[in-house]
Order: C-alpha cells, then sequence, then structure tokens
C-alpha cells in the first residue's frame, strides 16, 4: 500500500500516523520529494482502513501495490533512485562506462588494463577475482589474490572497482570493492541476498538467464528489504533456442524495468554476444534503450585470455566505442557530446 501526503504535511500529525501504522505491525518507508512525501508500507495491510487514512488532513490519496516487491516498486519511489560508486553516480539519467576483463589473471596485467581503461573513458574498473564457470575444469579465478591485485589497480588509477562474489563465504574478501556483483546463477541465492541486504554496500544484481522481470526485481526486493536501498540491476542476456550468440540480449528489458523500478538498469552486452564483434552494437542498442551504464569485456591479447576472450574487445575498439556511446547518448539527450568534455 502506499500513502501520498500533501505537500508540507504537519509533523505531529504525519507521527501520528506512522506510530498508528507501525502498531498495525506495518513497516512504513518514507520517500520525501521535492513535492510530496510517499509513505510504503510493507507487510499485512488487509486489515487497514484505506477510507480512514484517506481522511486524515494530510492524506492525498491512498492506493494498494499488486506486485509482490515492494521496495523496487516505482509506486513506492517515483523519482528514479541514484547508486553511488566509489564517488560515480549510477541512475537518474547516468552514462557509467564499466570495463575490465573476463578475470584477474595477475597484478602486472590488471594494472596495466587499469591505466589503459581510464584513459579510454572507462568510469568503473571490473575485475573478477571469482569466476562460476560451467565446467569445474575452466579458470575459476585468482580469489583473494584477485582482489588484492585489483586493489593495486585501483590505488594506481583512483577508479572504483567491482567484481563478482560467488559465495557467502567470500563476503568478508570483499571490503576493498566498490561495487559487489550478483552473478546470474546467483539471483537467486537468498541466503547470499539477505546477507548483502545487511550491508550498505552498491549491489550489481544480474538477472538470471531464465527469469522474469518480476523474478529479477523479487530478488532485489531480498537485498533491499534487509534495509540496504543500493541496488543495480542488470540485463545481461536470457536463453531462448537461438545458438549464434551466447544468449538473447533483451533490450527490451532495459525500458520495462524502468517502467517498474526507480532502480538504476545497465547492460552487459558482451556476456549476452559472446562475440566481441556484437559488442558495440548491442552497447549501441542499450543506451539507446536508455541504459544508465554499459559493462564491457576489455583485455590487451583476448586469443591468450584465460576466460571469457571470444567476447572481450580490445582496449582501442572499446575507446571507439566509448566515443561513439557519448555522441549517442548526447543526440538522444541534445547536449553537448560528453567526449568533448574530456
Amino acid at each position: 500500500m502506499v500513502v501520498i501526503l500533501k505537500e508540507n504535511p504537519d509533523k505531529a500529525q504525519l507521527r501520528g500516523l506512522m506510530t498508528w501504522l507501525e502498531s498495525k505491525g506495518v513497516s512504513v518507508h518514507t520517500t520525501v520529494g521535492a513535492r510530496q512525501t510517499i509513505l510504503g508500507l510493507v507487510g499485512d495491510t488487509s486489515a487497514l482502513d484505506i477510507d480512514l487514512i484517506s481522511a486524515l488532513d494530510i492524506v492525498e490519496a491512498v492506493r494498494r501495490v499488486q506486485e509482490p516487491y515492494k521496495n523496487a516498486n516505482r509506486k513506492f519511489h517515483p523519482a528514479d533512485s541514484v547508486v553511488e560508486v566509489g564517488g560515480v553516480k549510477i541512475g537518474g539519467g547516468s552514462a557509467v562506462n564499466i570495463a575490465g576483463p573476463g578475470a584477474v589473471e595477475s597484478e602486472e596485467q590488471i594494472c596495466a588494463l587499469a591505466q589503459i581503461l581510464k584513459d579510454c573513458g572507462a568510469d568503473i574498473l571490473m575485475g573478477p577475482a571469482f569466476k562460476s564457470r560451467t565446467s569445474p575444469y575452466s579458470f575459476q579465478g585468482l580469489g583473494k589474490d584477485g582482489l588484492r591485485y585489483l586493489s593495486s589497480a585501483k590505488r594506481l588509477t583512483g577508479l572504483p572497482t567491482a567484481s563478482e562474489i560467488t559465495d557467502l563465504s567470500q563476503l568478508g574478501l570483499f571490503d576493498d570493492v566498490d561495487l559487489i556483483v550478483v552473478g546470474s546463477r546467483n539471483m537467486r541465492n537468498y541466503e547470499l541476498l539477505k546477507a548483502l541486504g545487511q550491508t550498505e554496500r552498491p549491489i550489481l544484481l544480474k538477472r538470471g538467464v531464465s527469469a522474469t522481470y518480476e523474478e529479477l526485481l523479487m530478488s532485489a526486493e531480498y537485498i533491499m528489504a534487509g534495509g540496504n536501498p543500493n541496488v543495480i540491476l542488470c540485463e545481461r542476456g536470457i536463453r531462448t533456442f537461438e545458438p549464434y550468440t551466447a544468449y538473447t540480449f533483451d533490450v527490451s528489458a532495459i525500458p520495462v524495468l524502468k517502467q517498474l523500478s526507480h532502480l538504476p538498469v545497465v547492460a552487459d552486452p558482451s556476456i549476452a554476444a559472446g562475440k566481441y564483434s556484437l559488442v558495440e552494437p548491442l552497447s549501441l542498442s542499450a543506451a539507446a534503450a536508455g541504459a544508465d551504464g554499459i559493462i564491457t569485456f576489455v583485455h590487451q591479447d583476448p586469443a591468450h585470455a584465460l576466460c571469457d576472450g571470444p567476447l572481450s574487445v580490445k582496449p582501442e575498439r572499446f575507446r571507439e566505442a566509448a566515443k561513439k556511446l557519448s555522441s549517442l547518448r548526447s543526440a538522444i539527450s541534445g547536449e553537448k557530446d560528453l567526449s568533448e568534455r574530456t
């Protein structure tokens, strides 16, 4: 249920209303906008008298929310949420470039690449240290050492970092990671999501390969219900009957999720494409659809990458794609080309 208050509500009446609602066993989440204050009621609201609440002087309207996700619902929070990652803001019309290799391979590799990516226009450095692989014989990442090397790259360049967590036991190792990534395989790892909800860390939540929009939002709800509002949604492709690409990139997910939720939405076309030649056109389509950020896999020598080489672009190709993305975003927004400001 959502209670929309009139402009500048009486503070004493507001406190009284919130106290009464909480006495009914309902959690109250307050969103204060420029002109309106919205109370989001979470819990069993079936016994609440809508007519009684609507009759209060400070109440503009009362609406029931049918969707099972509450905190992530745009009805609870009409304005776009903005999540800050190491000083970089994602959401509200942002245009963030997240880039890095499929995995951290060595300290020398990630530090050298980080410097190149910063010069190419990357805002956040992606550096997976733990890898969830289909085959147990594939490279699984460097683990704790990989995170240590990623921290070295962060100190060297000043870029905020992002890395994927694959198990709850790893959480204590991510203290120096600015953005914790929950991969598609863990979208339904509810114990992990609950634990991440107990932190205040920014979380990037990837859509599962067969998950619906509502299922993705319900996974985000697990994190937010624990008290952590800093969630970013990610479309990374879904499994269909088409074998030419690794997954089918669902560009419609971007505007749909933005209609349903106030959370930022980014896209990972590299994983969806599975082929480096398709990354740029899919990135442009995601930006045109309104994505708040693009994730791009970049490697200095893709042919010899320990993982994800076929879908990784070389730095010079990333630089050119970043320029095109900037021009496209500028054309859509009507602003001066962002690339001209750097």
